[in-house]
């Protein structure tokens, strides 16, 4: 890597090397000596006259922030004239690796104080060498210049980064790891750029005020963004430059998302301004496509806002008028640019999510709405396959927005007992969308599927001769896993809104799931919901569901024993064990639920002695998340409960049962603490017995 290397293909090589070679060089960075000589080496190759070697230098830099961020201490002060440097001279490719390293710088940060909390003091154990706040007042000027680099066209193409973009983006986790700091250094830059001519200033100053939105508090911003709504309001409808009003557009939607809401002190918005923001939104949404996109991404939050709001909404008197609007975007020439339709129907489904009682009614208007939507997209010609890919999405996004409506209507009985009557069309409608081959659909109608079990309840077991099918192609759909994962779900939705009605279909149900669970072609995630599935069928099919045991339990005792044994786990895989520990214990409080008060319990017996083992080792670990916390302590409660006092002296005598206990009753989460209650309870009653 050195400069006395006189072939640069070479330096380019060496360069590369050493950067796939860094996970590996813990050793070398423990020792001071070696870890100066990576450092300079690396350094001076940033300064080499080929672009490509300047480029690998820094994406070295970058990688060393996140892998070595606790030794940088001793180099940061001339890593930041290098990137500086680079940032305000070099060419793009190297420039963007120059701000790459401060955004990684960020991450770490960022992570260390969210895992800490702000509960520690000045001295303590923490390893955050706060970089990003020392660096600030010559960091924040040096990102700030970047946003007036724009590029003409950069709206409008999907994949576009440039210079100010990546700036931007660096700045708004600048504001994310130092919070109100950020405030009075970028304030200036927006009061003096925002009324400027040119429309590079006009957008770089919105930009930037986007981009601080998340970090500092709502106290600190709250009284700047009053001054500025009114302003943002006028140039997304007068600004001359479609830039400025795409970056205007996205920062009110920041806007909505992070100073709007329940959890908000002081609203942003009042009865004085939501007319006009609507207003303003609504004109936006006939704008160019990449605007109107924004102004949609902008309603979402609006609408996302007032979610906790009942039993009025702020919103409820434009209701009609939004949904229309949306349909009408839906239905643009230009639907397909930048996102546009996708956005549309996101933001119909969350309005339609989050509205009120009040416009119920609206919201039953719509369905026959979509649904002849839905039938147009299956009313097919022959189709190119680039069409066809567009009609599945549109199909897919369709079967969203019905998921959504059957959710909202069927959360009430009034709206529910009128949506019904539109049930077996709708359901018709699905089962046509199976036909088409297409993955993102099937999940899509899958979900919807679920909606309407769960809204139909008993009602449901008339679809199930023609559903059946294509639920047994679902959970035989190893390569799309999603769609199997989604199946899973709907299995549960079945079971609860069927109950015993569904035993017909479990065993070719079980059959599958059995398959999946020994099949190694088959996504993990996928696992912990065909257990918990197990649980729901017990539910649903109480004593019936004796024939499965002898096939069900093994398999469930052999994934327990694999998933108490965590040591030295990194953090992801501490987390698929634990869905994967709730996945088993939903499936054990499921059967001894379902067998509780039949004779046949005590067929479950046997299998105490390994569920309570499973529970010690669980607790031995001391790794178990809150989620698993509560199912466990609810299983130990289930276990008194189903099998009396066959189980009272077995947890009398376990390991840990008492201390498990005794910490889940002095638990701070509230619903851990019901579910010790609970338990104990049922400890106590099987024990006396």
């Amino acid at each position: 890597m050195n400069a006395s290397e006189g072939n640069n293909d070479v330096r380019l090589a060496a360069t590369r090397a050493l950067y796939n070679a860094l996970g590996f060089a813990q050793a070398n960075f423990s020792n001071d000596m070696e870890r100066d000589y990576i450092m300079r080496v690396v350094c001076e190759s940033t300064l080499s006259p080929e672009v490509k070697i300047r480029q690998a230098s820094f994406e070295c830099l970058v990688s060393i922030s996140s892998t070595y961020y606790e030794k940088l201490a001793p180099y940061i002060q001339d890593i930041f004239n290098i990137t500086a440097k680079a940032v305000r001279e070099d060419e793009e490719p190297v420039a963007l690796q120059a701000i790459e390293f401060w955004s990684s710088i960020c991450d770490e940060e960022i992570d260390i104080l969210e895992e800490y909390g702000g509960d520690f003091t000045g001295d303590s154990e923490i390893p955050c060498f706060y970089f990003i706040k020392q660096a600030l007042p010559a960091l924040v000027p040096m990102l700030l210049e970047t946003l007036l680099k724009q590029e003409e066209d950069q709206d409008q193409d999907e994949g576009a980064w440039n210079i100010a973009m990546a700036g931007g983006t660096c700045l708004g986790l600048v504001a994310r790891t130092v919070g109100d700091d950020i405030v009075q250094l970028v304030m200036p830059f927006i009061e003096e750029n925002i009324t400027k001519p040119d429309w590079r200033q006009r957008e770089a100053a919105t930009y930037a005020f986007g981009s601080i939105l998340e970090g500092p508090s709502p106290d600190k911003l709250t009284p700047l963004v009053n001054v500025a709504l009114n302003f943002m309001l006028t140039a997304l409808t007068k600004d001359p430059n479609n830039h400025v009003k795409d970056t205007t557009a996205w920062t009110l939607g920041r806007i909505f998302e992070f100073l709007h809401g329940s959890t908000v002190d002081t609203p942003i918005i009042t009865q004085a301004n939501c007319q006009q923001i609507v207003t303003v939104l609504l004109q936006s949404m006939k704008d160019v496509a990449n605007v109107a996109e924004k102004a949609c991404g902008a309603l979402y939050f609006l609408a996302q806002g007032y979610e906790e709001v009942s039993p009025s909404s702020p919103l409820t008197p434009y209701f009609q008028e939004i949904v229309q609007a949306l349909l009408t975007v839906t239905h643009r020439e230009d639907a397909g640019e930048s996102r546009l339709r996708t956005a549309a129907y996101e933001t119909l489904n969350e309005v339609v999510r989050c509205s009120t009682d009040e416009t119920a009614p609206m919201v039953l208007q719509l369905v026959p709405v979509i649904m002849m939507e839905l039938h147009n997209t299956l009313e097919g010609q022959k189709l190119s396959s680039d069409e066809r890919e567009k009609q599945g999405e549109l199909q897919g996004l369709l079967c969203g927005c019905l998921q959504v409506i059957i959710q909202k209507l069927g959360s009430s009985e009034p709206t529910k007992y009128v949506f019904m009557q539109y049930a077996d069309q709708i359901m018709g409608l699905f089962l046509r969308v199976f036909a088409c081959r297409s993955a993102t659909v099937h999940e899509e109608a899958m979900l919807a599927i679920g909606a309407l079990a769960y809204a139909t309840g008993p009602d449901f077991a008339k679809y199930m001769p023609e559903f059946y099918k294509y639920l047994e192609m679902g959970l035989q759909n190893f390569e799309e896993y999603q769609v199997c994962a989604v199946t899973v779900g709907v299995v549960g939705d079945i079971c609860r809104a069927l109950e015993d009605k569904t035993l017909p279909y479990c065993d070719g149900i079980m059959t599958q799931l059995l398959k999946d669970l020994s099949s190694n072609q088959l996504h993990r995630s996928v696992k912990p919901p065909i257990f918990s599935s197990f649980g729901d069928i017990a539910l649903a099919i109480g004593e019936n569901f004796e024939k499965y045991l002898m096939y069900a339990m093994p398999m469930l005792q052999s994934a327990a024993e694999l998933s108490a044994q965590t040591a030295d786990a990194d953090d992801e895989m501490t987390e698929y064990t634990n869905s994967l520990r709730n996945g088993i214990l939903e499936a054990y409080s499921g059967i001894l639920q379902g067998f509780k008060n039949s004779p046949k319990t005590q067929l479950l017996i046997p299998y105490a002695p390994h569920i309570l083992q499973f529970l010690d080792s669980m607790y031995m670990e001391k790794d178990m998340d809150d989620v698993v916390m509560k199912t466990a302590i609810g299983v130990l409660g289930d276990l008194a409960d189903t099998l009396g006092s066959n189980a009272g002296s077995l947890i009398q005598q376990s390991l840990s049962s008492k201390d498990f206990l005794n910490e889940c009753l002095s638990s701070d989460d509230h619903m851990i603490k019901e579910s010790a209650e609970w338990a104990k309870l049922a400890i106590s009653r099987a024990i006396s017995v």
